[in-house]
């Protein structure tokens, strides 16, 4: 019980990685009918590899919602590695793939004839007629100003009846066939009126017309942008982003929608041109949108003119949103697995988060970014390149944000990326950049938000793990921990780092004759005078007490620790009732027996209040183990020590 710390202790300490990768909290829909995607935790696969995936995002399986029912992006926890039998589930998913397909068809059908001869969608069928028999130029735009008028409304089941009767099919045929441009102008207005519908129509509408409405909306989008005599450009790129973002909303489509020929090179393009605020915004919308899907992670990061766009968006873009979008954009990017090393790599990828974290005013653009930089720690590959990037800049930023952003899921992100980016190799690097040991500390015992606490707890237990005494940082790493040692969330982990600290030889000498650390090992021990019942506190006492016992088998220290604080400490754990005391019971009257060696302290031993009653209970107590036939003391296998720990001090007296 008493040699250097085992390994499965110190990798209870290596493997506390705050093991997550975080996306956007939601997409970013145009109105209330968006499935908003819950930001995920995810739970690292047994090797340790951060894991992103959300369940119907990026799957390449079919855009039909099983079952037609309602297709919730939530996390689906951790991606397996595929099994033998990957081809039969393949197999089975493509043949409900299809039975979905159809089974929508028909719902779809259904619905067709429904809203067909219900009276209330008589205005929509008689503007959809109309649309479909106008020939001439002047009916046209008579048809097409009475289906604006129709169709400009926030009523989503409204909408999805109006793509349920080809609305959409209709306009994009009229589109299609369009040369004057402020008819483009007015069919893009209504196209984006009818995609306000709920998702179910949308993903029925795309199946139906998607193929070529898409591509039809990507060059009228390019045309705007170069130059020609477009009437209204601005309001025709924004209605033409407004339609692509409404199908964005649905998780299921927005894999097909990156494979588009043209949708990237339209995103990258808005870096370059001289849009308005409000098209700059939809566009990295958007694109936050895109990058929310697994399965368009890579095919955006690859495409390097695209991050160099969202890049410069993100440090230069005058639109707080626009930034904001660019930010959501960087931290999808970095959840991916396959992206992680690559980015961490990018050291403008990192200047940017850096800016981002540190600069901006908006709280989602700060977090997004904070939780960007937590995802590329979560890499182990990736640590030490974080830490060592422009002399530490990403560990003063997120050291800034941990200490004193006023978002608490931001100083959440940073403590956690702190946690990750903590390991044997990045240890010393980090224990050596000024002041964070200091925030770290404090932030586990001021910071109002008990999450941030103790993952602040976490990221500087991490880090002391790895700290030796021969390292220059060793006493600020233990004026850390005794201020830490105040945190009342912790779950007994400072305790424990003390008490494996103290079981190396090397460590005690230095240990002992530390300033407050033998008082707040007292400390520690006598807080379940003030709580009752409370496992931690317990846990602190036990911890505090095998710490005092690992300092007293150096015989450098004995006089050092007999001291009030400690006896008080000792007495204390030697009196404690019940079986949840047994180990700390033993703990204390092994630490009595080892300081009882240096004779003179004996006498202060045995004149403090509480020593010999205490001691002559342990004595009772081992009696009566001995009488039963128990043949070492109590549950610990510790040799009975109190009797002739008892005789030594009785006869000091």
């Amino acid at each position: 019980a008493t040699g250097p710390p085992t390994e499965d202790e110190k990798r209870q300490y290596s493997d506390y990685d705050d093991n997550a990768t975080y996306m956007s909290h939601h997409t970013q829909g145009s109105n209330s009918s968006g499935v908003y995607s819950q930001g995920g935790r995810f739970v690292p696969s047994p090797n340790n590899s951060a894991t992103g995936g959300r369940d119907g995002e990026g799957s390449g399986r079919s855009v039909v919602p099983s079952g037609g029912a309602s297709v919730v992006s939530t996390g689906s926890g951790p991606r397996f590695a595929p099994s033998v039998a990957g081809s039969v589930s393949s197999s089975r998913a493509l043949d409900a793939s299809l039975q979905d397909s159809v089974r929508q068809k028909t719902v779809a059908k259904r619905k067709r004839r429904e809203y067909a001869k219900d009276p209330r969608y008589a205005p929509v069928k008689r503007a959809v007629d109309e649309l479909n028999k106008a020939i001439g130029p002047e009916k046209r735009r008579s048809a097409i100003e009475r289906a604006c008028t129709e169709f400009d409304h926030q009523d989503e089941p409204r909408h999805g009846a109006e793509l349920y009767l080809g609305a959409a099919n209709v306009l994009c045929l009229v589109l299609s066939m369009s040369d004057q441009e402020e008819e483009i102008r007015s069919v893009c207005s209504a196209l984006e009126m009818v995609y306000r519908a709920e998702r179910e129509a949308v993903i029925v509408s795309y199946q139906d017309v998607g193929a070529a409405l898409v591509p039809l909306l990507l060059r009228l989008l390019e045309r705007c942008e170069k130059g020609r005599k477009v009437i209204s450009a601005e309001a025709t790129i924004a209605n033409i982003s407004k339609i692509l973002l409404h199908m964005t909303r649905i998780s299921e489509l927005r894999v097909p929608l990156v494979g588009h020929p043209g949708m990237l090179a339209a995103l990258e393009r808005v870096a370059a041109l001289p849009l308005s605020m409000e098209n700059r915004v939809l566009r990295m919308r958007l694109l936050a949108n895109l990058a929310n899907s697994e399965g368009n992670k890579v095919t955006i990061f690859e495409q390097a003119s695209l991050m160099e766009a969202t890049m410069k968006v993100a440090t230069l873009d005058k639109a707080e949103n626009a930034r904001e979008y660019a930010s959501a954009v960087l931290m999808d990017l970095s959840s991916c697995p396959a992206n992680q090393v690559s980015m961490a790599r990018m050291d403008k990828v990192l200047a940017t988060l850096v800016k981002l974290a540190v600069v901006e005013d908006k709280v989602e653009t700060r977090e997004y970014a904070v939780s960007g930089l937590q995802n590329l720690a979560f890499e182990k590959q990736n640590r030490m390149q974080l830490v060592s990037y422009g002399s530490g800049v990403v560990v003063e930023a997120l050291k800034k944000c941990t200490s004193s952003d006023s978002n608490d899921k931001t100083r959440r992100r940073s403590a956690g990326a702190l946690t990750n980016l903590a390991c044997d190799e990045t240890a010393e690097k980090m224990a050596n950049h000024s002041g964070l040991f200091e925030t770290l500390a404090q932030a586990s015992v001021a910071d109002k938000n008990t999450d941030v606490q103790q993952r602040a707890t976490l990221a500087l237990t991490k880090l002391a793990n790895s700290i030796t005494v021969k390292m220059s940082c060793w006493d600020t790493l233990l004026d850390a921990l005794i201020k830490a040692s105040q945190c009342t969330v912790g779950d007994g982990i400072v305790s424990a780092m003390f008490r494996v600290k103290t079981r190396s030889e090397e460590n005690r000498t230095s240990m002992a004759n530390h300033p407050r650390l033998l008082e707040t090992l007292a400390q520690l021990c006598l807080r379940t005078k003030d709580v009752e019942n409370t496992k931690a506190v317990y846990k602190n006492c036990e911890n505090a007490t095998k710490a005092i016992a690992h300092l007293a088998n150096d015989p450098l220290n004995h006089k050092l620790i007999c001291n009030k604080h400690i006896l008080t400490a000792l007495v204390h754990g030697a009196s404690l009732a019940g079986p949840t005391g047994v180990v700390t019971r033993d703990a204390a009257i092994l630490a009595m027996e080892r300081m009882a060696m240096e004779h003179s302290n004996r006498p202060m031993m045995a004149r403090h209040p509480g020593m010999l009653v205490s001691i002559a209970q342990a004595t009772e107590r081992e009696l009566k183990e001995e009488l039963n036939g128990i043949p070492t003391s109590s549950v610990t296998g510790q040799p009975r020590l109190a009797k002739p720990l008892l005789m030594s001090l009785l006869v000091a007296m």
